[in-house]
């Protein structure tokens, strides 16, 4: 299949497009490079940068090439900055997937795999499953759940088969076969824990801070579930065939199944670097729930998906790995473009 990628230059859509590849599918590349980032996208993917706020070079797109399926990443992604800045979240992901979606039904490509996020659910103290209450704590959630909404009704008046995959914090690096780190997190600015808190035994920063140390969990800070990106690529292949073979609607949790707190991530990281480094405790961030762990039964049981690094420190490790090799992101690459290899 040919399968257009939007935000592929992104942490999670580049990891995914080099597991399309892999796979034995043509993938091009939609990304405005506002965030993304140019090396980041794999070798043997066509590249046409561009915005989805911009719905004549979407036309224009989709009249140059013949797609059978659409993987959407392209998304403002930080919930802290949803809270300050609403109207961007809307914009950037609610309107600008409209004019993705609109563009698809014109052009009669049908099928949508669409990269949502556990922060559609209310907060629980056990495993989030499909069928739990929805209820974002923020206003990043809130766009991702409306967009699925949004999903549903392009289901239901105009035939589009999606797989909505919801999945919480994005984490580790693609290495290459040899071990060499290919892929990681290199967000400008950072704003995720476990790329900041390594931050620290880099040198680049002087102390990791906890916000908020009274929340109903056992050691005060927030848990969250954390997802090797080659383990969200994977079963973006697996939901892609299971479109192709006429499943119509998906709605799938991706998880591990357990959550780690802010304070076991920073733990952890200090024994993966050796370092015994500082961190600071802070108020409380404004969106931030006590708690988000997803269950992933469903898809292990339909999809037969399963986390092939569902282990925190072999997780951290990855990241390490990356981080030491490639302490400025991608300006620490090679000019040519990452290996599609997939990583083992």
């Amino acid at each position: 299949m040919h399968i257009l990628v939007t935000g592929g230059a992104g942490y999670v859509g580049s990891a995914t497009a080099a597991y399309f590849l892999a796979a034995g599918h043509r993938v091009t590349v939609f990304d405005s490079l506002a965030t993304g980032h140019r090396a980041a996208i794999p070798a043997g993917a066509a590249f046409v940068q561009g915005s989805l706020a911009d719905c004549g070079a979407l036309d224009v797109l989709f009249q140059t090439h013949a797609f059978d399926a659409v993987a959407h990443f392209a998304a403002s992604i930080e919930a802290g900055e949803s809270m300050l800045r609403p109207g961007k979240y809307f914009e950037n992901n609610v309107a600008c997937t409209n004019h993705l979606l609109e563009t698809m039904m014109r052009r009669g490509v049908g099928r949508l795999i669409f990269s949502s996020t556990a922060g559609v659910y209310a907060s629980k103290d056990e495993p989030l499953s499909e069928d739990d209450p929805l209820g974002p704590a923020n206003v990043y959630g809130e766009t991702k759940l409306m967009i699925e909404r949004m999903l549903e009704w392009y289901h239901r008046v105009a035939g589009l088969n999606y797989a909505a995959l919801r999945y919480f914090n994005a984490c580790g690096a693609m290495l290459a076969p040899d071990g060499i780190p290919v892929r990681g997190e290199a967000h400008e600015p950072e704003t995720h824990l476990i790329p900041l808190t390594l931050q620290v035994p880099l040198g680049q920063r002087e102390a990791i801070m906890i916000f908020g140390t009274d929340y109903n969990t056992p050691d005060g800070t927030c848990i969250r579930d954390y997802v090797h990106i080659e383990d969200l690529a994977s079963a973006h292949v697996l939901a892609l065939e299971a479109l192709d073979s006429n499943r119509e609607r998906m709605i799938f949790n991706l998880g591990n199944g357990r959550g780690y707190s802010v304070r076991e991530v920073i733990e952890t990281a200090r024994q993966v670097t050796g370092v015994d480094f500082p961190a600071v405790e802070a108020p409380r961030r404004p969106g931030d729930a006590d708690r988000l762990v997803a269950s992933s039964e469903r898809i292990s049981r339909e999809l037969g998906w399963e986390p092939r690094y569902p282990d925190l420190r072999q997780i951290i490790a990855s990241a390490w790995a990356w981080h030491t090799t490639h302490p400025h992101g991608y300006r620490d690459a090679a000019a040519k473009p990452a290996s599609p290899v997939a990583g083992g």
